[in-house]
């Protein structure tokens, strides 16, 4: 078993976190990695309750899958402490859970984006979709930012494990210099796919407005497994008031899952280690 491929999955006990430990699983036995299940709680008298609940889900994880499935507690929040715990084990990828934008529940859409910008991890962020046998259809979603290229690699590293397809899906834009920078960034990907020997295509809005909407109708139009994006967004900005993009991605209505990623951790030696696959 590969100590270096760890996947961390957050849990608050409920379906769609028990969603995306599958998920994580599913992930774990491809690349013959681990699974540690996370539980932050409030205070020290809620430890010994939330210990038993995860050492019973881990120990059926493990019997279930002979994949190794560990636990950690931690007090505190999910905004600090998700990602703290990821960079302290050095785990690749976090796989979270998330409830969509309406009801009460612990990991809301708009919360999601403010956990995932305080983390120096990639998440993979799922709804309530089981996982299918990989992510055999990646949507890519290109426009005419350099940081639309950040995830390139990630996504590359994903389509060779699991044998997948991978959709570019450009922006639509009228103005020519814009068009350029993002046919641009298009061609890059598109060769850097093929050069590693990865079957893509690439398609493009049809008209200017909202991006995100249209790659997530394309997105649904392919049935596809994952979406992988990168985050827009500043640490220090309130969630209630940024990430609409991001929100409207990680919840969207046919819940395919979106991989996603903060432009400034591309370099961060954890993502360059899983994408050489150490």
């Amino acid at each position: 078993m590969s100590s270096s491929n760890i996947f961390l999955v957050p849990t608050d006990f409920t379906p769609v976190a028990d969603c995306a430990l599958e998920h994580a699983l599913s992930v774990a036995k491809t690349v013959n990695g681990s699974v540690v299940l996370l539980h932050v709680i409030l205070k020290e008298k809620d430890r010994a309750k939330a210990q038993e609940k995860l050492d019973i889900l881990a120990k059926k994880a493990t019997e279930r899958t002979g994949i190794a499935v560990t636990t950690v507690t931690r007090e505190g929040n999910i905004f600090d402490d998700i990602g703290g715990v990821a960079e302290t084990l050095g785990a690749k990828l976090i796989f979270m859970g998330t409830h969509g934008v309406k009801g009460v529940q612990h990991i809301l859409g708009s919360y999601a984006v403010k956990v995932i910008t305080n983390s120096n991890t990639p998440f993979v962020v799922v709804q309530e979709r089981a996982p299918r046998n990989g992510y055999g259809k990646i949507v890519l979603p290109m426009d005419l930012t350099k940081e639309s290229k950040h995830n390139l690699n990630l996504t590359i590293k994903m389509a060779q494990y699991f044998g997948s397809k991978v959709y570019i899906f450009s922006q639509h834009e009228s103005d020519q210099f814009v068009k350029n920078a993002i046919e641009r960034n298009t061609n890059y990907a598109h060769a850097e796919l093929k050069k590693n020997k990865i079957d893509c295509e690439v398609h493009a809005a049809t008209e200017s407005g909202n991006f995100v909407k249209q790659m997530l109708q394309f997105a649904t139009s392919v049935d596809a497994d994952l979406i992988a994006v990168v985050n827009t967004q500043e640490r220090g900005v309130h969630e209630l008031l940024s990430g609409t993009a991001e929100r409207e991605a990680i919840t969207n209505e046919a819940e395919i899952p979106v991989m996603i990623v903060n432009p400034l951790n591309i370099t961060n030696s954890k993502i360059a280690y899983f994408i050489a696959g150490q």
